[in-house]
Formats: structure tokens, C-alpha cells, sequence
């Protein structure tokens, strides 16, 4: 009797090969107000892993009540990239480079500052802008003069 196949001592091979998830990092990041310390809610941390120079794209996750986003899927011993974003304050980004299992990272955000430039305005002086939202200078127009119209004669 001939079984075919389950003679062979060593079975077939069939798909791929198992190759195991990289090693991931437990990364919490608590966002903070810079001049109260208080935990700022709602500000969007965004995560930018690049590892052994593969870009591994981008997360991105709104801190919670307690200014607090935790992520566990950033590969371990990679570089990442931690940029936060808030209304009212100025953005925050700057690199890390993870080699532990376990991270905590505190950011304080601070206000925007006036901007620094070494163009001069019109009259010699240093360029002045104020922080925030700049209005454009609109040339103020003076209204024309009313015409007033004289009554037809009958």
C-alpha cells in the first residue's frame, strides 16, 4: 500500500514564513500649561516614528482631561518625532530617541512670543509684530463728498 505524500518524512511548507511585531514602546506624554502647570485637554500630540531610516508615518491623539496621550505601538529604539499643537499656544516639536520599554514625557506649551526679525519697517525702525493673529494695515479713505442736488425749476 502506497500512502503518496505522508511518506516523506519532513511536511510541506505552504505561505509565508512567521515573522514576529518589532518590539513596541509604552510612550505617555502629559501636556502642560506653561504658565499655570495645569494639564491642558484637547491639544493634538502627534507622533512621527522613524526607525533603522524607515519612516514609519504618523499618529496622531487629543490629550484627555488629565493632558495625558498614551500610545504603545511606537517601534522600541527608534527616533520620534513629538509635535503638539493647541489653540492659544505656541506649537511644540522636538526629537526623541526611545530605547526604553516604558517613557513619560512632560511638555509645558507657553505662549506665542512676538516675532524676531531684522527687516526694518519704512521708518529705519525694527520690524514690531505682536504675537498672535496680525490684522493687515489698511489705508484709511476719506469718504466723498455728498453732492447735493439742486430742485428742478418748474
Amino acid at each position: 500500500m502506497h500512502l503518496g505524500a505522508q511518506d516523506n518524512a519532513t511536511p510541506e511548507r505552504h505561505g509565508r514564513k512567521y515573522k514576529a511585531p518589532p518590539e513596541t514602546s509604552h510612550i505617555e506624554v502629559t501636556v502642560l500649561k506653561g504658565f499655570n502647570k495645569k494639564p491642558l485637554m484637547n491639544a493634538a500630540v502627534i507622533f512621527h516614528p522613524v526607525k533603522d531610516g524607515v519612516d514609519e508615518g504618523n499618529m496622531e491623539m487629543k490629550t484627555d482631561p488629565d493632558g495625558k496621550a498614551v500610545i504603545d505601538v511606537i517601534p522600541t529604539g527608534s527616533k520620534v518625532t513629538i509635535q503638539v499643537i493647541a489653540d492659544g499656544f505656541a506649537t511644540f516639536a522636538e526629537d526623541y530617541v526611545v530605547n526604553e520599554a516604558s517613557r513619560t514625557i512632560v511638555i509645558s506649551l507657553t505662549r506665542p512670543k512676538a516675532q524676531v526679525s531684522t527687516y526694518i519697517d519704512n521708518n529705519g525702525k525694527p520690524s514690531e509684530l505682536k504675537p498672535g493673529v496680525q490684522d493687515p494695515i489698511r489705508p484709511k479713505t476719506k469718504p466723498a463728498p455728498a453732492t447735493t442736488v439742486a430742485p428742478a425749476q418748474p
